[in-house]
């Protein structure tokens, strides 16, 4: 996200180098080596390696924090802003991670002008850990304080403080989406405490550390939005609710931004009286309905993982990642073994689980993962366990009183369960609406076959969705026999010859209306789901209260081709290029 406003000290200074302004690290990088090389000295008294390691371990602490906030299936029922994570917001905090680079800069300057940097300085000094807490409590709260205060007011906020609060949801990286003026300020907040505990000879490596990694995990705790402090330490220590700030107690000022400045310590805000009256008794509210399912969704999409590396493409793993269409990069090669491992626990284990939501029309709509991988599917023995994933998914959404549930791909295969109908059989009595969605995909890719076409050469395996769109065309006077290759199942064919042109899957393009949407649906762009899904969104919008299983319906085709259009949905086709 380039920040273009204009007001000075309002953007970073390497706003345009993208992934390049890591090389600003380099010289540090450098100075490392060539001292290794040179046999100078060794890395517990280099002041360059314990920077650039301070960095790597600040940006995991931020990354990963936000990687656990969005599990879902840990963290729904604890969340303060119930909404999802947008693909504006995501932008918008692409570039969090400038606040690590850039103290990281200053921390360099700052070790080269003092005499001996880390060298003599001691692992541990108690001294220096009473020295830093009375520094930071004293010093950098009320700094933090009255700094924090000016810029909500007339003449700073909208130059500079609002593109901080433009992100809706707090997550940990909401910390670093600031302007460079902001973050000048929290560097002299951060460096007062650390910058006092050296000067007074009380300086050692384990509280520098120390400090660093607490004032960033607090950062983190506080933007998370996922309320996990028990109420009744506030009501058995009523002192305990001014030391410590909670994640219900910043997403207030986030929201209501007139009250609650301070850093960590509410105490400030008590001293000035800018302390939000609804603090305690909404932390209260959330943390007794901890626990509660409160929200139904409407629909529910049931997916399952294709393979290895596309595990890695959730909002939970790489939150940036996932908000772009998948597709195999290199940085994600490390992660193989680590993800193999974790297939095998939850080929052993795990349940279905939430992976993303978004709201459409009013309407929560839930997209739960069954814990298979693509090749799982075609192991004869592995068939019977699928399936009770898949039916327990089902009866679950029908406890919780879900009016839809859509299969996708293979969740609903033919040889599997019949599309479906397994589970209709079985279970007659299901108020939730079983729906394949593959209806709606026969549309898709029959009005890409322009009117014009009077031959098509049909091939791959015999399917309820070849069938379909073969009926269709023969009833509208095309002989079914390719110029062109279209694809309707996962993963897509190789374009591999020359002389055919191929087709994208079978999707369609969500209303704009859309809320909460962050994430990108395997190769599809944002907001683009696959057809099967979206035909589990009409049947929903529509209300109808018919099974779509097993065989297609053709006459049902045009009915659904028109329901998803008068909702707003558009075929990928008529997108512009």
């Amino acid at each position: 996200m380039i920040m273009t406003n204009t007001a000075p000290l309002f953007a970073w200074h390497w706003q345009n180098l993208g992934t390049l302004k890591y090389m600003l690290l380099g010289p540090l990088v450098g100075k490392v080596v060539h001292s290794r090389l040179q046999g100078h000295d060794d890395l517990a008294s280099n002041w360059c390696f314990h920077i650039l390691l301070m960095s790597f371990l600040r940006f995991h602490l931020f990354m990963w924090y936000t990687n656990v906030c969005n599990m879902l299936f840990l963290t729904r029922n604890r969340r303060i802003f119930t909404q999802g994570v947008d693909f504006d917001q995501i932008d918008k905090e692409r570039n969090w991670d400038n606040f690590v680079i850039f103290q990281a800069l200053v921390a360099s300057v700052a070790m080269y002008l003092l005499p001996d940097g880390f060298a003599n300085l001691p692992l541990w000094e108690t001294k220096g850990l009473v020295t830093l807490l009375v520094v930071h409590v004293i010093v950098s709260e009320p700094i933090y304080y009255w700094v924090h205060r000016l810029l909500h007011g007339n003449y700073l906020f909208y130059p500079f403080h609002h593109f901080h609060h433009s992100s809706t949801v707090p997550q940990p990286v909401t910390a670093g989406s600031t302007t460079f003026l902001e973050e000048l300020l929290v560097v002299i907040v951060i460096g007062l405490p650390i910058l006092g505990c050296c000067l007074s000879g009380y300086g050692s490596k384990t509280v520098i550390y120390g400090y660093v990694i607490v004032f960033d995990f607090l950062r983190c705790f506080g933007y998370s939005n996922v309320e996990i402090v028990p109420h009744w330490i506030f009501e058995s220590f009523p002192l305990f609710r001014y030391l410590l700030y909670t994640p219900t107690y910043y997403s207030l000022h986030h929201s209501e931004m007139k009250s609650n400045y301070c850093l960590f310590m509410p105490l400030y805000d008590a001293m000035w009286n800018t302390l939000n009256p609804n603090s305690w008794d909404l932390h209260k509210k959330i943390t007794q309905e901890a626990g509660k399912s409160t929200t139904v969704p409407d629909f529910v999409f049931l997916a399952h993982v294709v393979d290895i590396t596309s595990a890695l493409h959730v909002p939970f793993v790489f939150r940036s990642f996932s908000s772009m269409p998948y597709s195999v990069r290199l940085f994600l090669v490390p992660y193989w073994p680590f993800t193999f491992v974790v297939m095998l626990v939850m080929w052993a284990r795990a349940k279905t689980f939430l992976l993303s939501f978004y709201k459409l029309r009013g309407r929560l709509h839930q997209t739960w993962v069954v814990p298979r991988f693509g090749f799982q599917y075609f192991l004869p023995f592995a068939c019977n366990g699928i399936n009770k994933h898949i039916e327990d998914a089902i009866l679950r959404a029908d406890k919780l009183g879900v009016k839809v549930i859509s299969l996708a791909a293979l969740n609903k295969n033919e040889a599997l369960n019949g599309g479906g109908t397994l589970f209709v059989k079985k279970h007659p009595n299901l108020k939730v609406r079983v729906v394949h969605g593959n209806t709606l995909t026969a549309a898709v890719i029959l009005n890409e076959i322009h009117d014009n076409v009077k031959e098509v050469f049909l091939t791959g395996a015999t399917s309820k969705l070849g069938r379909a769109i073969a009926l269709y065309l023969c009833r509208r006077g095309v002989r079914v026999l390719v110029s062109l290759a279209h694809s309707f199942v996962v993963p897509p064919i190789f374009a591999f010859r020359r002389d055919c042109t191929y087709g994208d899957l079978a999707a369609m393009k969500l209303p704009d209306d859309v809320e909460g949407l962050g994430s990108c649906e395997y190769t599809m762009g944002r907001g683009i789901v696959h057809a099967c899904h979206a035909g589990g969104v009409v049947h929903s919008l529509e209300g109808w209260s018919h099974h779509e299983v097993g065989a297609l319906d053709v006459d049902r085709i045009d009915v659904v081709w028109k329901a998803a259009l008068k909702h707003g949905l558009q075929p990928v086709s008529s997108l512009p290029k």
